[in-house]
């Protein structure tokens, strides 16, 4: 599991390969990913939106913006976690991805960034 705190606020990841398939002309690589977002300060915080840089194994380089996460911007309360999965496909068996959550303080409306750490994406056959 892959963790880092910034500003109070704790993300744990876990990621896993899920399958290999073609999407009609490529094979890809699945990888599902879960995380954890744990509000370990006195005032609730709500997610806005994320910033993902995903390397894939080719060296090709993506990054994905977007509001929220799976669809929703969570409020997550005082000494409280939100919880959640999603999945992105690879053209190579390997790969990594990082970003940032921009979040809201409720308290006094301050925007503030949360690192999401660097994981890896490795299918099974891949690892030594």
């Amino acid at each position: 599991m892959i963790q880092q705190i910034t500003e109070g606020v704790k993300i744990s990841i876990q990621s896993h390969f899920e399958s290999s398939f073609y999407d009609g002309k490529d094979l890809r690589f699945r990888f599902n990913y879960n995380i954890e977002i744990e509000n370990n300060n006195p005032h609730p915080v709500k997610l806005i939106s994320r910033k993902w840089t995903i390397l894939d194994a080719l060296n090709k380089i993506d990054t994905i913006k977007g509001e929220g996460v799976v669809g929703k911007q969570p409020v997550i309360r005082p000494f409280k976690s939100y919880r959640y999965n999603s999945d992105c496909a690879l053209k190579g068996p390997m790969g990594s991805m990082k970003g940032v959550y921009k979040m809201l303080r409720l308290s006094d409306n301050q925007e503030f960034e949360v690192t999401i750490p660097n994981f890896r994406l490795c299918a099974d056959f891949a690892q030594n």
